[in-house]
């Protein structure tokens, strides 16, 4: 596909997060210090599940492709924009612009539905003990794993083909520190209602179901839960609520960023740096905190690692 010939503008100029001197060396600061200490901890988690026989369980599978999905989701924004502050002008080409915005909502979109498949494990794992074994088996993880990356493709690839049918011959200017579609088609030089219209449906709509849909599937464990008497109550408790927090956490910015019509409001900026930049690194981590299986692994890892 020749993008050129759809459009004049072959390149966006980038206004940034802040024009804030003193704010932007504070968030150069405070994403460098994410970068150093957690995404390595993103990878340890990895390696940690990976090494360990005894987190075969589907969970921690789940955990493991959580913490690669986040560690990549990393390197679609952060990068460029520490990049960018020690930059006088931010500009970013049209097709690096197309490629930003293709990773971002293939790996969030993958990341979206992961989340469903892990409520879904959850689910059979305490409402339906005695059919995990044979529900959950290796094969059908592996193929969720598969339709969730296939759904993240087929989502982002939607968002795509609507832009690259936009015409861009005018400005280029995004009020923004990285490319998204709302903004990107505030630019376009044609009546978009129909394109924002779809995004909403393609985005918006389909966060907002997943959300209400894994609350209410959370809710209906919880309430499982706290009617039962088993020893594992306490441990099952804890992972259902560290899995309702990583919800909370992941499509509350993305509802108030895509559910809603493309008008920007002011805190739009802030919401997209928690979603795209602190979110993905400090996911897995959450999970790791209150995951004493993995914790314990991780200690037995480095202490080895260390003694040697």
């Amino acid at each position: 596909m020749k993008i050129e010939n759809s459009t004049a503008v072959t390149e966006f100029i980038l206004l940034g997060l802040t024009q804030s001197q003193n704010i932007q060396l504070l968030v150069f600061v405070l994403i460098l210090i994410f970068y150093l200490i957690i995404l390595p901890g993103n990878f340890l988690i990895i390696l940690t599940i990976r090494s360990d026989p005894g987190l075969t369980a589907p969970l921690y599978f789940f955990l493991g492709n959580l913490a690669f999905l986040d560690a990549s989701y990393s390197f679609i924004v952060a990068p460029r924009m520490l990049v960018d502050f020690l930059s006088e002008k931010k500009v970013i080409s049209y097709r690096g612009c197309i490629t930003q915005l293709f990773f971002l909502h293939f790996l969030g979109g993958g990341e979206g539905l992961l989340l469903v498949v892990m409520a879904f494990d959850r689910y059979i794992a305490i409402c339906r003990p005695l059919h995990y074994s044979t529900v959950m088996n290796p094969r059908t993880c592996y193929a969720l794993l598969l339709v969730l990356w296939l759904g993240g493709f087929v989502h982002s690839i939607i968002q795509v083909a609507l832009i690259l049918r936009l015409p861009f011959c005018g400005p280029n200017r995004l009020d923004n520190f990285f490319c998204d579609v709302p903004q990107v088609i505030k630019l376009a030089c044609t009546d978009t209602f129909v394109v924002e219209l779809l995004m909403v449906f393609n985005s918006g709509l389909l966060t907002l179901l997943c959300f209400l849909g894994l609350l209410a599937s959370y809710a209906i464990i919880l309430c499982r839960i706290s009617g039962s008497a088993s020893e594992g109550k306490s441990k099952a408790l804890s992972t259902c609520t560290t899995h309702v927090i990583i919800i909370l956490l992941m499509f509350g910015p993305a509802i108030f960023i895509y559910t809603r019509p493309f008008t920007a409001l002011s805190a739009d900026k802030v919401v997209s740096f928690f979603h795209t930049v602190i979110f993905p690194l400090m996911n897995p981590v959450i999970y790791t905190l209150r995951n004493q299986e993995v914790k314990a692994s991780m200690r037995r890892i480095l202490s080895r690692h260390v003694f040697f």
